[in-house]
């Protein structure tokens, strides 16, 4: 990458450190906001589309590298605008990525883009859910619990059901949270079915809950 891109971002001291203690200074910031950001970002994404998946790769793995968390969301941007033209080998090539500098930031955007990819090609769905499905893994485990959040209609309550099942018991509280985030926004497709979901597991957490019941 050339060294414009790496110094793609300013940096603003005066919002640096206020982002930084949001994410309990896990990760340092240029202080860069993300409207911004993607101002400034828009011409290699519209770049990026013109590469092969190498120099693709090659640049999401360049960005995910820096130390700023804002070049994080660069690298994921980048993979989420050319989600349309990626095939499942791409995104098997991009799952390392998903274990390094992991927080509820950079996990849920990852979400998006294999959700996305997902809900274009449902025939992969299976397999692709058992990428994250019973990883040791809990950041990993919560993708695919939320998986797929936006699909709605599509939704497969097979997989929806073995993935909030198997981590029922688990007391993280980015795991309760996303089996509650996922019922709840099914519940805005099928309420029922997820009232009956949640009387059929009284040993539900009282976060998961709570979290599921919102919209009901």
């Amino acid at each position: 990458m050339t060294e414009e891109l790496q110094r793609l971002l300013p940096f603003e001291p005066e919002n640096a450190a206020a982002m930084a203690a949001y994410m309990k200074n896990h990760f340092p910031f240029c202080g860069v906001q993300a409207p911004e950001r993607r101002r400034l970002s828009r011409p290699v994404q519209q770049l990026s589309r013109g590469w092969d998946f190498e120099e693709l790769l090659q640049a999401i793995v360049f960005f995910y590298g820096q130390p700023e968390r804002e070049y994080h969301y660069v690298a994921i941007d980048l993979a989420e605008s050319n989600c349309r033209r990626l095939e499942r080998q791409h995104l098997q090539a991009l799952l390392p990525l998903l274990s390094e500098k992991q927080w509820w930031d950079s996990i849920d955007a990852w979400r998006k883009v294999y959700g996305d990819w997902c809900s274009r090609h449902p025939e992969a769905l299976s397999e692709v859910f058992h990428w994250f499905f019973g990883r040791e893994d809990f950041w990993l485990r919560r993708i695919g619990i939320t998986l797929q959040l936006k699909f709605k209609e599509q939704t497969d309550t097979r997989l929806l059901t073995k993935a909030v099942e198997a981590d029922l018991a688990t007391e993280e509280f980015f795991i309760q949270k996303a089996i509650g985030w996922a019922l709840r926004e099914y519940s805005k497709t099928a309420p029922e079915w997820v009232v009956a979901f949640i009387e059929a597991h009284p040993e539900m957490s009282i976060l998961a809950r709570r979290e599921a019941l919102k919209h009901l």
